[in-house]
């Protein structure tokens, strides 16, 4: 008797668990069936970064460091599947080097990025980085693992959650990396990954009012529109390169708050 293999589904990634989009819905991508998310699954994922920003962000930079650093780890023992879902071995590599690199920042931002300041008076004045909130994420479509790690992992380490929309083209290297983040011990919801169309998610994402920022690395031709629906809350909107690595990318995450506090007391 001939045995049948059990085919992989290709699910969202929404507050730690791998729904179906709620319409049902697929698309054909890299040979395969891929989950199409909806402005419902968008809002579900809102939803669900919002409750789990709070406790990603009370972690401390150490603790927080060390989970970036177990999702390394993590992708390192999955390396040859990546490959295969990305551009190859080249691409998986520099993706696992950039957690590492992104995870031995995570407890120095506050040391590198704030600082103490020079006030004429008796007060200690100092400078602080504190997280943004909820992130939205157009990930660029090329290259589809390293662009898409290249602009969470800066948004994770300042202690943001994210919602990120993968690679339209290549989905498939995004749906193992949630499989990654869900046993790496990052808490459900900080990061909550969707597949599909990007002109169908993307305009709800930049318009949504529980959004604090949105990075728009990957949203070439739309990024005109989506930019005007990011003004309505005012939300920051962050341009980057695909390849990207730097405090730069942290810090365009972050928010910086100054502490006065009288000496002596």
């Amino acid at each position: 008797m001939t045995r049948l293999p059990v085919r992989k589904t290709y699910k969202l990634f929404i507050g730690g668990a791998f729904p179906r989009s709620e319409s049902g819905r697929t698309y054909e991508a890299q040979g395969q069936n891929v989950a199409r998310a909806s402005r419902k699954d968008l809002r579900d994922a809102v939803v669900a970064a919002r409750g789990a920003q709070p406790k990603w962000a009370s972690m401390t930079a150490y603790n927080r460091g060390q989970v970036l650093y177990r999702i390394a780890e993590m992708m390192e023992a999955r390396a040859g599947e990546f490959a295969e879902l990305s551009t190859g071995k080249d691409e998986v590599e520099r993706a696992i080097d950039r957690w590492v690199w992104y995870a031995g920042f995570a407890d120095k931002l506050a040391q590198v990025i704030g600082s103490s300041n020079p006030v004429a008076g008796p007060y200690f004045n100092f400078t602080i980085p504190e997280p943004t909130g909820v992130v939205g994420i157009v990930a660029p479509d090329e290259p589809p693992l390293l662009g898409l790690v290249s602009r969470i992992a800066p948004a994770l380490t300042g202690g943001n959650a994210v919602v990120a929309l993968a690679s339209e083209t290549a989905p498939l290297a995004a749906v193992e990396l949630a499989e990654v983040l869900a046993t790496s011990d990052v808490p459900g919801g900080a990061v909550n990954l969707l597949t599909g169309s990007r002109a169908e998610v993307a305009p709800w994402l930049a318009a949504h009012m529980d959004v604090n920022a949105i990075d728009l690395t990957g949203a070439d031709g739309l990024r005109a529109d989506l930019e005007v629906a990011a003004a309505e809350n005012v939300k920051r909107v962050v341009l980057a390169h695909p390849d990207a690595q730097s405090l730069y990318e942290i810090s365009a995450f972050l928010e910086l708050k100054t502490v006065w506090h009288p000496i002596g007391v």
